[in-house]
């Protein structure tokens, strides 16, 4: 594979942040509701969790690869797929320093978390559990980190426990503590909850699924676009996150793991790509993570990945979480006016509030939400355990991103406002 550091690229340009607008200072860093042109003026985009909007300069690097620049990566001997070859292994490179990998030879591109979690549950898991070892997981996961794990727990013998969470919705690490034994071989965790906003204390998970021998998978679509990631710092062993939720394009993701780990996994798909050699006699496999990536690769979404990245590290992750926090904390507080309305989750949700309004379907409410320009989220956002737990059937949900502001919860507020009046 080609080795590339962010200056060799000649195909890359940088995206360091939003430029100020005209008669505009940056004594407030996130004023950047002007850099996503698909969030018309009036309109109260709430739903980020589920997928944020695109700046300004991801689309034009999308727009440059596919217009200007492309070309396959990885096997043209002509220029311009050379070119391309650095450029996505530069953003390959540019992955590995957001999060802090020690190589860019231990980051997988793949479609998205998804994918990242049922590659790790077939090819570590289908080599290495076998009947009687236990995986660990909690009440509050996303589907995406249940039903592969339950795929392969039935394919294999191993059996799967549930961790609970704690009065204010956060996963019990105490209670984890107690369930943990020589048995388990596998914990996976949300690092912040897509429903819930909780964050995990994911140094502290790795060093008990560690104390009895296990691995620790940490699904962090959720905290990536807001909190400052170091894997090694956090010391677990997987780390997933989908580019979507990123600021970034769909269709691409990433699985960083340990080296060792990678090296010991066996192919997961085959074909093009992710072989050494080839014969009707025997196939030998190539060195991860070419190892991990059959076929074509999603060559623009990689590109259109390292604009985000870039985009979001010119703002600052430290000044996003600060925002949002804010933005949450003003939300709950105007919420808890309502009496009609219950609230979910921890104070200090990262970005995310989830409620319910007695005697209203969440369904309606984003309806008659949408009605007033408000996108939030309805229904049980892939986590029906979740739900249950919290003993409703759905909840409604607003998530914030570096694109809100204070006029957002206002319309949010009097849109429920309006909710309220019109069921009484």
């Amino acid at each position: 594979m080609p080795s590339a550091t962010l200056a060799e690229s000649p195909l890359h340009q940088p995206a360091a942040g939003p430029p100020p607008r005209a008669g505009e200072d940056r004594a407030s860093p996130l004023d950047v509701l002007g850099d996503f042109p698909a969030i018309p003026a009036g309109w109260a985009y709430l739903d980020t969790a589920a997928t944020s909007q695109k700046p300004q300069p991801v689309i034009d690097a999308i727009t440059r690869a596919y217009g200007e620049t492309y070309a396959t990566v990885h096997r043209g001997v002509y220029q311009r797929s050379a070119d391309m070859t650095i450029a996505y292994e530069a953003a390959r490179a540019r992955v590995a320093d957001f999060i802090g990998a020690g190589s860019a030879n231990e980051i997988v591109f793949v479609r998205g978390a998804t994918e990242a979690i049922n590659l790790v549950a077939q090819s570590w898991g289908g080599s290495r559990l076998e009947a009687g070892d236990r995986i660990l997981l909690s009440r509050l996961e996303h589907h995406s980190n249940i039903v592969p794990w339950q795929m392969i727990a039935e394919r294999t013998g191993a059996a799967i426990d549930v961790c609970p969470l704690t009065p204010d919705h956060r996963i019990d690490l105490d209670a984890a503590e107690a369930m943990l034994t020589p048995r388990h071989k596998l914990v996976a965790l949300s690092h912040v909850s897509n429903v819930l906003g909780s964050v995990l204390d994911v140094r502290r998970a790795a060093d008990l699924a560690h104390g009895v021998g296990a691995l620790l998978l940490v699904d962090g679509c959720q905290a990536v676009p807001r909190l400052p990631v170091d894997v090694a710092a956090l010391g677990c062993d997987f780390y997933v996150f989908s580019g979507h939720k990123l600021y970034g394009p769909t269709g691409i993701g990433c699985l960083w793991a340990r080296p060792a780990l990678l090296e010991a996994m066996p192919p997961w798909q085959g074909g093009g790509s992710m072989i050494d050699r080839v014969s009707f006699e025997r196939t030998s496999y190539a060195p991860p993570p070419t190892r991990f990536e059959a076929g074509t690769p999603h060559i623009v979404g990689a590109l259109g990945l390292h604009a985000a990245i870039d985009y979001v590290e010119g703002i600052g992750l430290p000044a996003i979480h600060a925002h949002e926090t804010a933005l949450v904390a003003a939300t709950r507080d105007a919420l808890r006016g309502i009496n009609s309305v219950t609230l979910f989750g921890p104070e200090d949700s990262a970005g995310i509030v989830s409620f319910a309004m007695e005697g209203v379907h969440p369904h309606d409410i984003g309806t008659i939400l949408d009605e007033a320009q408000v996108a939030i989220r309805a229904g049980h956002h892939c986590a029906q355990p979740l739900m249950e737990a919290l003993g409703v059937p759905a909840t409604a949900r607003a998530s914030f991103g570096a694109y809100n502001g204070m006029a957002d919860v206002d319309a949010l507020v009097r849109g429920l406002e309006r909710v309220r009046r019109i069921f009484g």
